[in-house]
């Protein structure tokens, strides 16, 4: 499994909001503390093949050894480097002083009571086409992950319908799993580990389970992000009863669990595999993977082999882009999977804080307690450019203890190396100068504000030039809705162009992963929060491992409205009506650079599930359009057969373009002046029986389009038309030219195609 996107440190960013019902029960030994332990990830030999091996052995080779199997939690290997375990203070103290040690933090939890991703996406409960769908009523959705946690009231079903005659599927008697766990909501649960037992990974007792339960959070929340049930309930700041615990909350939902406790950095392809193969043969309509392997051709990708096999039996197959945030990282990228990346939300989490002079400021904040701060000394190194910083070792702890210190912006430290210098001393609080924080949720672990730079210097203008400062008022939880700008394109989710085959644009489109709130398992504690251990039923996750879900949810709801749509159908609706603006009107931006982001960033744009529901035009393929795609690759016949798994198939005689949504046009240096490139689509007329289209390009002055016909005219439903699109562009273009065709008619239809020239 590709560790970026199981989002192991991600899934503890959740304790946002709330601290409710903590018991006497809750609390812990003294002895015995749980950390997450911040580590350098350059001192590891090259002995260790993998980061948690290297984590253990760390533990063991302490000396009063740490238990591996039974205090060791998860090694981490995407949002930092580092491991969680139970340790004595004796033990923690001993890895401290090891130079590869960067930091260290407690665990914090919360419990939540709603979600606002839906509402982002324009689900309502009465218009649209949540009620068009009903729901999603009807629809199977097989989410293979981490499992499930049944008990969660995402997965109740009351109101549910009945399961469908067809449904094939079972619930699996397991450890700690019963068949009864089931009901009309949960339709299926198994597991698959006979690929990681022959690999020699027991599976843990201790973390995990042998069976389809959850043991990591991340099934329960996927599952519940694209078909929770309904939930009534009211969240902290009282914005709404009644909502929606997932996108298509009456579509029945089946775990496929192929990832397990000792699985941090890689998942068995066989257990996938076989999860893929079951779900198929128990006839799911929609399949989401929030996993991913390296990048490899096609012939060496299980996931593109598997979901080629679904997409025959006319199931739609949706992936998670992956988290490497980088240009050119796209995983899952094969042309019949709908590859997703992840978008901000309107929503953003804020504190507030007002200085002695009455100068006061809001900045973000995810600590988790609802506390009032006041009349606290405030303390700046202004005489020491190092103490200013926050640096490591930097501050003594006789001039910071119990004060609140700002910390200045710092290309030498992160804010969270700073946040991890102000507990080294017993700082009071912190406020951060940055204009960009990779500061997760769960770093919050003390009370902690994140200011703009511009409004951070007054701040530093006021404590450097008061002999007493003070913060008079500091307060925590605020939820604030309507944020701008939004959708941003999150920092981590990949970008193409797709590294095996960047003809075809990667990802198809964008949906809410940043702080989305969904069901987890409430087993074991999230974070420590002084003497307290938190546990929570649902929490706040970031990747594309969220936006994938998302997707799955929409693709219910257009199954269940148009049952007769494939695949490629479904994937076309969703790209061709999705939009490229933010509520600020402008092109949506890269959320780390704060600059206008690219279809490599936002693929087609960010998903318009209402519009989805009637896009006018689809862009329609079948098995043999994706049999010439690939035979236009010059794969060998065995290489094909591994793609294709048969020994026969029938290449097309004439060279044919894939029948793809989004046009990508690739241009070499290698000659002087680029030749044009033309490109061959067919549109399907699902929207009015008489519609007459007429060709809209916009385009940047480097680019040139010609589109043969500019009209295209309908007179029934189901009619193709087929038209020629050439393009060129200047000798001296940047690196990415993008433009738009739109097809646009009279009843109200826009088909948007966002035209890519990339330059090698």
């Amino acid at each position: 499994m590709n560790s970026s996107d199981f989002l192991s440190l991600q899934a503890l960013s959740c304790l946002l909001l709330l601290l409710i019902g903590i018991s006497n029960a809750e609390l812990k030994s003294e002895e015995y503390q749980t950390y997450i332990v911040h580590m350098d990830s350059s001192h590891k030999p090259a002995t260790f093949l993998t980061h948690e091996s290297w984590h253990r052995f760390t533990l063991r080779s302490l000396s009063n050894p740490a238990d591996g199997e039974g205090t060791f939690l998860y090694s981490y290997s995407h949002v930092m480097q580092g491991f969680s375990a139970r340790l004595t203070p004796s033990q923690l103290a001993e890895i401290e002083k090891s130079p590869a040690h960067i930091g260290t933090y407690r665990e914090s939890f919360g419990k939540l009571f709603t979600t606002h991703s839906p509402k982002f996406l324009g689900l309502r409960q009465n218009s649209g086409i949540l009620p068009t769908a009903s729901r999603g009523e009807g629809v199977i959705i097989g989410i293979i992950d981490t499992g499930i946690w049944p008990e969660s009231e995402s997965f109740h079903d009351k109101g549910m319908p009945p399961v469908p005659q067809r449904w094939k599927g079972k619930c699996e008697n397991g450890t700690a799993f019963s068949p009864s766990a089931c009901n009309r909501k949960l339709i299926g649960a198994r597991s698959f580990s006979k690929g990681l037992i022959a690999a020699g990974r027991k599976i843990s007792t201790e973390y995990d389970y042998d069976s389809a339960r959850d043991f990591f959070g991340h099934g329960t929340h996927t599952s519940s992000t694209a078909a929770g049930s309904y939930v009534l309930g009211a969240n902290h700041f009282g914005y709404a009863r009644g909502t929606a615990r997932g996108v298509a909350p009456a579509a029945h939902v089946a775990m496929y669990k192929v990832l397990f406790a000792t699985d941090t950095e890689e998942s068995a392809a066989t257990d996938v595999l076989a999860g893929m193969d079951q779900a198929i043969a128990d006839e799911v309509d929609i399949m989401s993977l929030s996993l991913g392997f390296t990048q490899t051709p096609y012939f060496n990708d299980v996931i593109a082999i598997a979901s080629l096999s679904a997409m025959e039996k006319n199931i739609f197959v949706v992936c998670a882009a992956g988290n490497d945030g980088a240009y050119n990282s796209t995983y899952n990228g094969a042309p019949w999977i709908t590859t997703v990346g992840a978008g901000t939300l309107d929503r953003s989490f804020t504190a507030t804080m007002t200085l002695e002079n009455g100068l006061t400021f809001e900045g973000t904040s995810y600590f988790p307690q609802s506390i009032y701060i006041e009349d606290v000394p405030l303390y700046y190194g202004k005489s020491n450019g190092s103490k200013s910083i926050c640096n490591y070792g930097a501050l003594n702890r006789s001039e910071v203890h119990r004060k609140i210190v700002l910390c200045d912006n710092s290309t030498t430290i992160d804010v969270e190396g700073q946040k991890e210098e102000l507990e080294r001393v017993g700082a009071y609080a912190g406020i951060f100068m940055t204009d960009f924080s990779l500061l997760d949720p769960e770093d919050y672990s003390i009370p902690s504000i994140v200011l703009p730079t511009v409004s951070g210097a007054l701040v530093r203008e006021y404590v450097a030039n008061v002999t007493a400062a003070k913060v008079k008022s500091m307060a925590f939880l605020s939820t604030n809705l309507g944020v701008k700008p939004a959708p941003q394109v999150a920092y981590f989710s990949s970008r193409g162009p797709d590294p095996i085959t960047p003809g075809v644009l990667k990802p198809d489109i964008l949906a809410p992963g940043v702080d989305v709130l969904a069901a987890i398992a409430p087993n074991k504690p999230f974070m420590e929060l002084g003497k307290y251990d938190l546990t929570t039923d649902y929490a706040l996750y970031s990747g594309t491992s969220m936006s994938a879900p998302h997707v799955a949810g929409v693709a219910a709801l257009l199954k269940n409205i148009h049952p007769e749509w494939n695949p490629a159908a479904i994937r076309s609706a969703l790209m061709t009506t999705a939009y490229t603006k933010d509520n600020t009107r402008t092109t949506m931006k890269n959320q780390m650079i704060n600059l206008p982001a690219t279809p490599l960033d936002f693929g087609a744009g960010h998903i318009n599930p209402n519009k989805a529901m009637d896009p006018g035009l689809i862009y329609d393929m079948n098995v043999q359009d994706y049999v010439n795609f690939l035979c236009g690759l010059g794969y060998t016949a065995k290489q094909m057969s591994a793609v294709l798994r048969r020994n026969q198939w029938s290449c097309s005689q004439e060279p044919t373009d894939l029948n793809y949504p989004s046009i990508t046009a690739i241009f070499t240096n290698k000659t002087s002046s680029p030749t044009t490139k033309t490109f061959s689509r067919v549109v399907t007329n699902v929207g009015d029986d008489d519609s007459v289209y007429q060709a809209t390009i916009e385009i940047p002055k480097e680019m040139r389009i010609k589109v043969e016909p500019r009209t295209l005219s309908f007179t029934k439903k189901n009619q193709k038309q087929g038209f020629v699109i050439s393009i060129d562009i200047d000798e001296d273009a940047p690196t990415v030219t993008y433009g738009y065709l739109k097809w646009i008619d009279q009843h109200n239809h826009t088909v948007s195609s966002p035209v890519v020239a990339i330059k090698f």
